[in-house]
């Protein structure tokens, strides 16, 4: 049984948050890419791609997070993922194929909505 590709925008405070459901593949990432771009345009440059119930993820898929990181940076915005972390057995694929592709460390990834949507306090300075 497959399971539909979904993209679904949300307000979440100052962030907008885009829910990716299914295969983020070379037919899907189109759909993900305009999305983020249509995000921007709105003038949005806080960006989190909650990618917790993505099970499959191509280099298509991994090209378009890259193209959206960025896209971002280039307005000095703030992109987070959220890739949930549950173990070596049964992690998320999407965090699996980033690591193996070495690009995990250019995303600031976050476990679940409630972490990508807080802001952390900046640095104590004397």
């Amino acid at each position: 049984m497959a399971v539909a590709f979904s993209v679904t925008g949300v307000e979440q405070g100052e962030w907008a948050v885009l829910r990716v459901s299914g295969e983020l593949d070379l037919m899907t990432s189109p759909i993900l890419r305009q999305r983020v771009h249509d995000v921007v345009a709105e003038g949005n440059h806080s960006l989190v791609v909650d990618l917790s119930d993505v099970f499959f993820c191509d280099s298509s898929g991994v090209g378009v997070l890259v193209a959206a990181r960025r896209l971002i940076r280039s307005c000095q915005g703030r992109l987070r993922l959220i890739l949930p972390d549950r173990g070596a057995d049964d992690g998320s694929h999407v965090n699996r194929v980033l690591g193996a592709l070495g690009v995990r460390r250019l995303f600031d990834v976050r476990p679940d909505l409630e972490a990508a949507t807080a802001d952390e306090a900046g640095p104590l300075s004397a």
